[in-house]
């Protein structure tokens, strides 16, 4: 058993976020917490995943975390590196990506995503890095996941600007608009695993992380929360799954400080 005192949220959300990847997915990696879930996922249980970053590495498997898509290190290990053009044309709107692995500044409750402006988008209070390809990847694969800590600014009723589309308004806007994808299946925070609701498509929580309650649950999220009939608890993480994060994390902080010098 795992000893939890010294387990942190974040390690706690990232260990969760990579035991929802197969070895057999093909991911579309978003730089960051997705990144990190990722590459843990692949030391771990999912040895055989493809992993692709935007910039068009295919089958990279970096020994640090990359700083940006632009990062040598994720050429240096890809198996073949292609065109942008490429990347989404044939791959991504091809349909040969399963999983899309986004964050989010900005979610509501149905899944749809700001990453572009913080209020109003002629006066921002804040300009946030934009979309990048992440609008293509939540219409585009096959299914989408989402990680982000749990906080009532990025928790919101209502976003301030659609950057990425995902349940829209709920129910069956995504189909009525003509998209044939699932969009956002799973939702990976710091306290909990949330599902969208077959029929409405809102984030119910379906499990809460060791030592988390519903009142902490509900305190960190902007809209009422929806809690499933059983909602289980997460297992804590492995001395397999701890220790490969650990060591992803501290390869790339002596990485990136040499960088830095």
């Amino acid at each position: 058993m795992t000893d939890l005192s010294n387990v942190t949220p974040t390690e706690m959300m990232t260990i969760a976020a990579a035991r929802a990847l197969s070895n057999d997915d093909v991911c579309f990696v978003g730089i960051g917490a997705p990144s990190a879930a990722c590459n843990v996922a692949r030391l771990t249980h999912a040895p055989g995943i493809t992993l692709i970053y935007e910039s068009g590495t295919i089958g990279t498997a970096p020994d640090v975390l990359p700083l940006s898509i632009g990062d040598g290190e994720l050429c240096e290990t890809a198996v073949t590196t292609v065109s942008v053009p490429e990347m989404f044309r044939y791959w991504l709107q091809g349909g040969r990506i399963s999983v899309g692995f986004l964050g989010a500044a900005q979610l509501d409750r149905f899944g749809n995503i700001n990453t572009t402006v913080i209020g109003d988008y002629r006066h921002p209070k804040v300009r946030l890095p934009g979309g990048g390809g992440a609008p293509e990847i939540a219409t585009s694969c096959r299914q989408v996941f989402i990680t982000m800590k749990q906080a009532t600014r990025g928790m919101v009723e209502k976003i301030d600007f659609y950057t990425s589309f995902g349940h829209g308004e709920g129910g069956d806007h995504r189909k009525r608009l003509g998209i044939d994808t699932e969009g956002p299946t799973l939702l990976i925070t710091d306290l909990a695993l949330w599902k969208p609701d077959p029929d409405t498509k809102e984030f119910t929580v379906v499990s809460m992380h060791p030592g988390v309650t519903r009142e902490r649950v509900q305190e960190t999220c902007g809209w009422k929360v929806r809690f499933a009939e059983r909602v289980e608890e997460t297992p804590p993480p492995s001395k397999q799954e701890l220790t490969a994060l650990r060591e992803l994390q501290a390869r790339t902080e002596r990485a990136h400080g040499k960088k830095g010098n």
